[in-house]
């Protein structure tokens, strides 16, 4: 036998203790000899075990688990959907009992949970990949809703639906939405030339620079230094530009394993500041505008949907085999939907971006370095209104392909 602690004592030894019992003595009888326990020995250890299997039925099995109410066990897996690290984490609480199954199905569950619990890769994708996405986004999980409307705009070539989720999240103030959306109306993306909408493309730019999104926020203070889509205000467009900067330096100071010191990151550094052209030590991994001021800081992480987008075309070579370019700042991830789309900078003409906050981050942190000449390419005077660098002091610039 064994007690409550798991420790184990001979046979004997408890049909003594037994017949004591019975007995109402505090020593064994004649009775109850060691190795040979009576009948009210044995009927006692009998009606002892039939007891504890009654008290097991009426408790659910020793398991509280199904008397919690429905809300509680809600409660919690919102918290676990919320803070869960991969799909994994979900997946197998989903496959745990019938009730948790049901329960993790639910709109308030899915519509909290973050971009890892469905962050799928490009390489897993297949069509239970996208019923799991779709049912984050059916639940009006905002994440959800951009992540797959990306995916299905660009990677999948459904452009209703795949504008409708990211609408979907724009109208509930998702700010990387609004910024996609911006970019689309810049373009026309998924219609003809013609198509263009810049003053809607401001209007959605200037809504998502509101809500404190740092690429909106650079695209409006282009926008405004070039008078694209809205009237020249040089100053005004200035000062969005900083702006953007000091969010982006805040975003970085605000990670706690960031690893690096503070004071190392705001040193100021005269040269890299008199010299546009010189690095400040950052390399491949220095934050792109930040070096004009002599901070060092990491670059900023990509988004998981533009994680996804550059992946797939990675793999599938699809936009390649179609005659479309990528956009060609590494973090964006982007497709032309027709043939050339976006435009190109203006003095090398070798790199493609969607918009002028991505071509700003790539010209300072690569094509700086890498931008060359090419008389073929030198157009005076721009074309459309849409030559002009990122600060006066550079000579990038992007025109009409």
């Amino acid at each position: 036998m064994r007690t409550r602690r798991g420790l184990s004592y001979p046979i004997e030894a408890a049909a003594v203790n037994a017949c004591d019992i019975a007995a109402g003595k505090r020593k064994a009888t004649t009775n109850c000899k060691i190795g040979k326990p009576d009948f009210a020995a044995s009927d006692y250890l009998v009606s002892r075990k039939k007891n504890r299997l009654v008290s097991t039925q009426k408790t659910g099995g020793n398991d509280l688990f199904d008397s919690l109410p429905d809300d509680l066990v809600i409660s919690i897996l919102c918290k676990l959907s919320s803070s869960a690290s991969c799909p994994t984490d979900f997946i197998n609480v989903l496959l745990t009992c019938k009730r948790l199954n049901g329960l993790g199905l639910h709109p308030p569950v899915l519509a909290k949970a973050s971009p890892k619990t469905f962050a799928v890769k490009a390489k897993n994708w297949s069509d239970s990949a996208h019923r799991f996405l779709k049912l984050f986004a059916d639940a009006g999980n905002v994440e959800a809703c951009y992540t797959l409307g990306m995916i299905r705009f660009y990677c999948l070539q459904n452009r209703g639906s795949g504008a409708s989720l990211m609408a979907k999240a724009a109208i509930s103030s998702y700010a990387p939405a609004l910024y996609s959306l911006a970019v689309i109306q810049f373009n026309g993306s998924g219609g003809s030339k013609s198509d263009k909408d810049l003053r809607a493309g401001v209007a959605l730019c200037a809504r998502a620079a509101f809500l404190g999104h740092i690429d909106a926020l650079r695209e409006l203070g282009h926008c405004l230094q070039d008078g694209y889509g809205v009237r020249q205000n040089v100053t005004e467009g200035r000062r969005f530009l900083v702006q953007a900067n000091a969010r982006e330096l805040a975003a970085v100071l605000s990670k706690p394993n960031s690893g690096l010191p503070a004071r190392a990151w705001l040193m100021w550094n005269p040269h890299a500041y008199s010299n546009h052209r010189h690095l400040t030590g950052n390399g491949p991994h220095g934050c792109p505008l930040l070096s004009d001021f002599g901070c060092n800081v990491p670059a900023p992480e990509s988004h998981p949907a533009s994680r996804f987008m550059t992946e797939w075309f990675a793999i599938r070579g699809g936009s390649a085999r179609c005659g479309l370019r990528l956009c060609s700042h590494i973090g964006c991830g982007r497709s032309e939907t027709r043939k050339h789309e976006f435009r190109r900078c203006s003095v090398c003409g070798a790199v493609n971006y969607c918009s002028r906050a991505c071509q700003a981050l790539d010209w300072k942190l690569r094509h700086k370095e890498e931008c060359v000449p090419v008389e073929r390419w030198v157009v005076e005077g721009g074309a459309d209104g849409d030559e002009g660098g990122v600060d006066d002091e550079d000579d990038d610039g992007m025109v009409e392909s």
